[in-house]
């Protein structure tokens, strides 16, 4: 998954062409290797990790795909969520995946609610998936463990995922190894529904990109960045303030050393200076050099200068969409409205084969 920014980054943050609708790009552009559907919960911070991981390539998916990208805010529901928090994070979220490259002219990037076929379709299948196979879920498992209580939709979850993606008829879904489950149960849902009622969906496949950077938490480089992390000093907000992020830097964790070489039993380093090589372009070997004779401290305040550098215009263009809330509201409906075109065709399709008026 690598890609560069930082000194190149205006290639990588796509100008905002607000006068254009995507729904006629999609229409016009031919030849698609089929169709992708992604997204995010708004649970937590979007951080410079999901950026890298995720919403580059998808960025780059919507020039060979027919792409849907959505904010997933009804997932979020799952835990407990302050509704005027809720409310203001969805539109953040919404605002930052245009900050950080997605293209409404290139793709439908929508808000999940305000496309109700997906509750819809979420009610069909949770009628025809068996509850033990939910029940041995890894996901449900390790979020249920030591809660007093579980509420449904923790167990439902996959259910949803599933309607996400079937709405759309994704051929594939950009997803991590830990989702891998997810679509396999996705896969299983799809019989079930066709053995039962006709043939109606297609089993998508799992879109898992080369291996590239993967960026790990700042405060322990063993487990990967987190937007959800309770720890914030681990992972790096795109919407972090310059000096909570020079301090973030200065305060991540690494080993006992003081050459600033790659090395990957050498954890903290080593992630440092994939986030400079990621953010560059350089090579470890080129940013060995540039440090040479130098120690770590000089690594992280050069890192923090770089990171800094490559989510200034970033934050600027998020705060430019936030300060206009009728555009950005108006984007949110068109988004809505390419979606609803493909889902409520699809929710016909299903309400004729399983009998419902």
């Amino acid at each position: 998954m690598s890609f560069t920014m930082g000194h190149r980054r205006t290639n990588m943050i796509l100008d905002f062409r607000a006068n254009h609708c995507y729904v006629d790009g999609m229409k016009n552009n031919q030849a698609k290797k089929g169709t992708v559907l992604s997204g995010s919960t708004t649970s937590g911070d979007l951080t410079l990790g999901n950026y890298i991981g995720a919403v580059s390539q998808w960025t780059k998916m919507t020039e060979d795909y027919d792409a849907y990208f959505m904010v997933a805010n009804l997932h979020s529901l799952t835990d407990h969520q302050d509704p005027k928090e809720l409310r203001e994070r969805t539109l953040s979220f919404y605002a930052q995946y245009i900050a950080l490259g997605l293209d409404p002219a290139k793709c439908a990037l929508f808000v999940q609610s305000m496309v109700p076929e997906h509750a819809e379709l979420n009610w069909v299948l949770t009628n025809i998936t068996p509850i033990g196979q939910l029940e041995r879920m890894t996901q449900f498992k390790d979020k249920s463990e030591n809660k007093k209580q579980i509420n449904a939709g923790l167990l439902m979850y996959p259910v949803l995922m599933a309607a996400d993606i079937l709405l759309y008829r994704a051929d594939f879904v950009p997803v991590g190894q830990d989702q891998k489950q997810h679509i396999e149960l996705c896969r299983d849902m799809v019989k079930y529904f066709n053995n039962r009622f006709g043939d109606v969906f297609k089993e998508p496949a799992p879109l898992i990109a080369p291996k590239g950077a993967k960026i790990m938490s700042l405060a322990d480089p063993t487990k990967k960045m987190s937007k959800s992390d309770p720890d914030k000093n681990g992972m790096i907000s795109i919407l972090d303030d310059p000096k909570v992020l020079e301090k973030k830097l200065k305060r991540a964790v690494t080993d006992s050393g003081t050459v600033v070489k790659y090395d990957e039993n050498s954890a903290g380093i080593a992630n440092l200076m994939t986030i400079y090589s990621v953010l560059t372009g350089k090579s470890y070997a080129e940013i060995e050099k540039d440090f040479e004779g130098k120690m770590y401290g000089h690594l992280k305040v050069g890192l923090a200068e770089v990171v800094i550098e490559t989510l200034k215009p970033v934050q600027a263009k998020h705060r430019e969409l936030m300060a206009n809330r009728d555009h950005l509201a108006s984007l949110m409906k068109q988004g809505a409205e390419a979606a609803r075109a493909k889902a409520s065709e699809t929710l016909r399709l299903v309400y004729d084969h399983a009998g419902i008026l």
